[in-house]
């Protein structure tokens, strides 16, 4: 990747690619699903102290899975913003089903 992607359509797929392994997503998905839990209960609580849990629990998990399990480098330090905004899309689409959790290979789908 030493080409600086110019679209975000075209950063999306390469962002998928970056995050194929199945461990990769669950880790994501649940360092996500944590700062909407640390949201909720900071709203229902009003202790905006626990709001630094936020970056923690978000690039924690990620980060985490990218050392150990995809072993590459998060697309956080080149692409910020859309890096952020592709973990959460991620999210919402593993939750809704768009996307799976099981690891991607180059096969056809089997019907």
């Amino acid at each position: 990747m030493s080409e600086r992607i110019k679209t975000y359509r075209e950063f999306y797929q390469f962002y998928l690619t970056e995050h194929s392994k199945t461990g990769t997503r669950i880790f994501h998905f649940i360092g996500t699903l944590l700062i909407f839990v640390v949201i909720g209960y900071v709203i229902s609580s009003g202790k905006e102290r626990f709001l630094w849990y936020i970056p923690i629990f978000g690039y924690g998990f990620a980060w985490f899975s990218h050392a150990v399990i995809e072993k590459n480098r998060p697309a956080t330090f080149k692409y910020p913003l859309w890096s952020l905004i592709s973990d959460f899309r991620l999210f919402f689409e593993l939750l809704i089903g768009k996307q799976k959790f099981r690891e991607h290979h180059n096969e056809p789908q089997k019907q």
